[in-house]
């Protein structure tokens, strides 16, 4: 049930901002929209408001913003998609993703606004200990402030990081205050496993509820996916593909490791969705950008019937890749064989 109940949020999420970025820009551009659906396959809630069919459906996996102008009986209308100027087509097209990348960055605020905070890089006040370290055995306490190191002054935690790591296997002489007291400690930094730079086992204050510093961090964390998702395109990192199912056993094992953990890997996957959308490929929305792109440099509409048909065959393909990931996801999640 728990995985049940987390699918349904991270999923259905990720659908209502990805449609509700083409419902909104569509209707600021003009172009009138006849649905907006979330999920597939049959309604179970259905209303209309303003001739808009709004629409709540059995599979989660899924959902539309269906436009005037999809069909050919409908492209001659005045507020159809096809009648709107290049511009706003486009605009259309790439809110989805767009939202989606939103939602990435939205979700890491809330995380480190309001939950778990952001480290008080701009203090040299010590905010956790780490359980059987060197400055646990020298008696150094969550709320010390440290003053100086090894006589140099310092007033920032990149300072601490700074002079710490310099003196792995070495001793180093801390003055730190406490209460309003100062006090000079000497504690000898252990060598972090696998790198040349001392720690001593402390960590800096963490802080709730200050903007900045948290959409900072939010939108560090954002470039951080981005450029990982990079690496595996270069093929610098590898490749793990996911599908359907996959990523539904994904969401149970880190529901069941806490909220927090649910909501970043929400932001992982709204992230990837929103670049794979703007992927050049049939059928995304990248592929219906890269025909507008072709229309701006001809100078003229491709043949809509020509249009659909390409773009018929890699909604099939995708299909078909997307069957094929699910088998090897049921394979692999099942215990059984796999290449």
């Amino acid at each position: 049930m728990q995985t049940f109940i987390a699918s349904i949020f991270v999923f259905g999420l990720l659908i209502l901002v990805h449609e509700l970025g083409h419902y909104f820009v569509a209707r600021l551009t003009g172009i009138k929209v006849i649905e907006l659906a979330i999920g597939f396959g049959p309604k179970l809630i259905g209303w209309t408001k303003n001739n808009i069919d709004y629409s709540l459906r059995a599979i989660p996996l899924g959902g539309f913003c269906r436009l005037l102008g999809e069909t050919p009986e409908e492209a001659s209308e005045p507020d159809s998609f096809p009648q709107q100027p290049l511009l706003s087509r486009a605009a259309v097209l790439l809110a989805g993703a767009t939202m989606n990348l939103l939602l990435a960055i939205v979700v890491f605020f809330i995380i480190f606004f309001f939950i778990i905070g952001v480290p008080g890089t701009d203090t040299a006040r010590i905010g956790y200990i780490v359980e059987d370290s060197p400055a646990e055995a020298i008696g150094l306490e969550e709320g010390d402030l440290i003053t100086a190191i090894d006589s140099n002054p310092v007033t920032e935690w990149e300072d601490v990081l700074t002079l710490i790591s310099a003196k792995p296997n070495e001793e180093i002489a801390l003055v730190i205050e406490r209460n309003g007291v100062t006090r000079e400690l000497v504690v000898v930094a252990e060598e972090a496993p696998g790198e040349d730079r001392g720690v001593i086992g402390i960590g800096p204050q963490v802080d709730r509820y200050r903007f900045i510093p948290s959409l900072m961090f939010s939108l560090e964390r954002f470039g951080m996916v981005i450029y990982s998702i990079y690496q595996v395109v270069t093929g610098q990192a590898p490749l793990d593909v996911a599908g359907p199912v996959g990523i539904i056993f994904v969401i149970g094992e880190v529901a069941g490791t806490g909220f927090v953990n649910l909501l970043l890997l929400t932001a992982l996957i709204s992230i990837s969705l929103g670049i794979m959308n703007l992927l050049p490929i049939p059928a995304l929305d990248g592929g219906r950008l890269f025909f507008l792109l072709v229309e701006a440099v001809r100078g003229k509409r491709i043949d809509p019937e020509k249009e659909g048909f390409i773009h018929f065959i890699g909604f099939a393909l995708l299909i078909m890749l997307i069957l094929f990931i699910t088998y090897q996801d049921i394979l692999r999640w099942m215990g059984g064989p796999s290449n």
